[in-house]
């Protein structure tokens, strides 16, 4: 995979690092198809039981679509007469988003710095967020007269609401990390110095737990989002028959009745 960004899986978990800090993690066509590949690759690869997505330096997680590029791209589209710039929200923000949302396997986003427009939406995207008390987030969509991508239409109501969502995508403005944790959009605020060892240590620990289970909590709470109480009850009992068949399950009821600490196999 590109540079832009890279990929690593050691013991369980795929760390997928977004790699270029001199541009804070702007989104160009390199990266795009860089993250899109590595966290199909994640989703698919049964050796892989937690990923954490992280980014390199200390300014930014991630701001977005990589203007520069883009306004090259939209300027190539003038000439053409065409609109291929814009088929990427098709051709990698959705993907991208369905892989980190659709995996069967618990993702964590740890937010070092600025999470702006499709950044933010990738860190929604993820399970859980760890967040250096330095971070901050912004939808800017609106900014740059563009409507909401990378699934924030989605994934930001279902967080904070419809009503606090609208305000913040009609009026961009900056979050900081603390606004954002009051708000329900942060699970974990750190002080910035701790956030790498911090977010490795929750990876790690998702990484040698349930994985199973970890599957089926992640499907019924995308499941119960919007569907009825009896639809919900109808989905737990589903998913809990197949939790209930795992071998973790097996192994973590005989780790209690022993007395012990349970060492899951994953399946």
């Amino acid at each position: 995979m590109a540079d832009t960004v890279l990929y690593e899986v050691r013991d369980g978990l795929a760390t997928i690092t977004l790699n270029r800090p001199e541009a804070m993690n702007a989104l160009n066509i390199a990266a795009k198809v860089a993250l899109r590949d590595a966290a199909e690759a994640a989703a698919a690869d049964p050796a892989v039981r937690a990923v954490l997505l992280t980014s390199a330096g200390d300014r930014a997680f991630c701001v977005g679509q990589d203007l520069k590029e883009h306004v090259g791209l939209l300027l190539q589209d003038q000439e053409s007469g065409t609109s291929a710039t814009m088929t990427t929200v098709r051709d990698h923000y959705n993907p991208i988003v369905r892989a980190l949302t659709g995996m069967k396997k618990p993702v964590i986003a740890a937010v070092n710095g600025v999470a702006a427009g499709a950044g933010f939406g990738f860190a929604l995207a993820a399970d859980y967020r760890i967040v250096a008390d330095t971070a901050s987030f912004n939808t800017s969509f609106a900014g740059v007269a563009l409507t909401a991508d990378s699934g924030v239409s989605w994934t930001l109501p279902r967080l904070i609401g419809q009503s606090r969502a609208s305000d913040l995508l009609l009026f961009p403005r900056t979050l900081t990390a603390r606004e954002a944790y009051d708000l329900g959009i942060v699970n974990r605020l750190v002080p910035a110095a701790d956030l790498p060892a911090e977010a490795l240590k929750l990876a790690r620990e998702l990484a040698e737990g349930p994985t199973v289970a970890y599957a089926a909590l992640k499907a019924s709470v995308a499941y119960g989002a919007d569907r009825s109480l009896d639809e919900a009850l109808d989905k737990e009992d589903e998913l809990q028959t197949l939790a209930g068949a795992s071998e973790d399950h097996a192994i973590a009821v005989r780790a209690f009745l022993a007395k012990e600490k349970p060492k899951y196999l994953g399946r």
